[in-house]
C-alpha cells in the first residue's frame, strides 16, 4: 500500500504491536502518515518490528512495555510525549488468555490475570493517554475487543467476559471523553489468523467452521482489522464515537 498523509503530524501508540493485529494496525497508521510507537513486553521483538517498518520507509519508534506493570504503562505514555512532542491516537490491543476450558473451571489466579491485563491495565492506559491527547486538542482512542464479547464462549469464558466489559467501557467513557474532544471506538474481531488464535483456526474443525458459520467463507486476516482502525481514527469518522464494530465476516453478533 502506498503511504498516505491523512495522519501526517499525528503521534500514535499501539500496544502489543510487534505481531498479529497490533503490528498490522501500527503499519497501517504509519502508512497513513502518523509516527507510530511500537510497544510490547520484549525488547528484541520491539526492535525487530521497528526495524522492519523503518525498512519500508515508515516513521516508527519503539518502547518496551509490559501493560500489567504500572511503571511500564506510565513510561510508555511519558516517554512518547517527551520524544514525540505529544500523543493523538492510542490503540489498546494488549490482551491475554492463558487458558481454554469450561468457564466454571477457571481458577481465581487465571481470572485475575485476564482481568488485570484485558480490563484494568487497558483502562488505566486509556486514562493516562486521554490526558495527553486532550493537551493536543483531542484525538482518538481505539480498543481491540472481540466478537466473543458479544456472543460469549464456554471454553474462552473469562476472556470473553473481559471483552464484554471492554464493550461496556467504551460506552461508559463516551461522555467524558467527548468533552475532551476525544472519540473512542472499539473493534471486535472474529477469528483472525494470528498466533494468538491458532487454537481456533488450526483446529480439526476449522475448515467446517469457515464453511458453515462464517457467511464470507474465510477467517479474517490482521489487515482486515487495520483498515477499520484506519477509518475510525481518520477525519472520515469525525462524528463517530462509542461504537463497537464487529469484524467477523458476517458472523451474527448481538449483546
Amino acid at each position: 500500500m502506498a503511504t498516505k498523509t491523512g495522519l501526517k503530524g499525528k503521534v500514535a501508540i499501539v500496544t502489543a504491536s510487534t505481531a498479529g493485529i497490533g503490528f498490522a494496525i501500527a503499519k497501517r497508521l504509519a502508512q497513513d502518515g502518523a509516527h507510530v510507537v511500537i510497544s510490547s513486553r520484549k525488547k528484541q521483538k520491539v526492535d525487530a518490528a521497528v526495524q522492519e517498518l523503518k525498512a519500508e520507509g515508515l516513521n516508527v519508534s519503539g518502547i518496551v512495555c509490559h501493560v500489567g506493570k504500572a511503571e511500564d504503562r506510565k513510561k510508555l505514555i511519558e516517554q512518547t510525549v517527551k520524544e514525540q512532542g505529544g500523543l493523538d491516537i492510542f490503540v489498546s490491543n494488549a490482551a491475554v488468555n492463558p487458558t481454554m476450558g469450561p468457564i466454571l473451571e477457571t481458577t481465581e489466579s487465571v481470572w485475575d490475570k485476564i482481568f488485570d491485563t484485558n480490563l484494568k491495565a487497558n483502562f488505566f492506559l486509556i486514562k493516562d493517554a486521554a490526558e495527553q491527547i486532550e493537551k493536543r486538542g483531542g484525538g482518538s482512542i481505539i480498543q481491540v475487543s472481540s466478537i466473543g464479547g458479544f456472543i460469549g464462549d464456554e471454553f474462552l469464558g473469562a476472556y470473553a467476559v473481559s471483552k464484554t466489559a471492554m464493550i461496556g467501557l467504551t460506552k461508559a467513557l463516551v461522555p467524558q471523553l467527548a468533552s475532551m474532544n476525544i472519540r473512542i471506538n472499539t473493534i471486535c474481531p472474529g477469528v483472525i489468523k494470528t498466533r494468538f488464535s491458532e487454537a481456533l483456526w488450526k483446529s480439526p474443525m476449522a475448515e467446517e467452521m469457515e464453511k458453515t458459520t462464517i457467511p464470507m467463507g474465510r477467517f479474517g486476516v490482521s489487515e482486515d482489522c487495520a483498515g477499520a482502525v484506519s477509518f475510525f481514527v481518520s477525519d472520515d469518522a469525525s462524528y463517530i464515537t462509542g461504537e463497537n464494530m464487529v469484524i467477523a465476516g458476517g458472523v451474527k453478533s448481538r449483546l
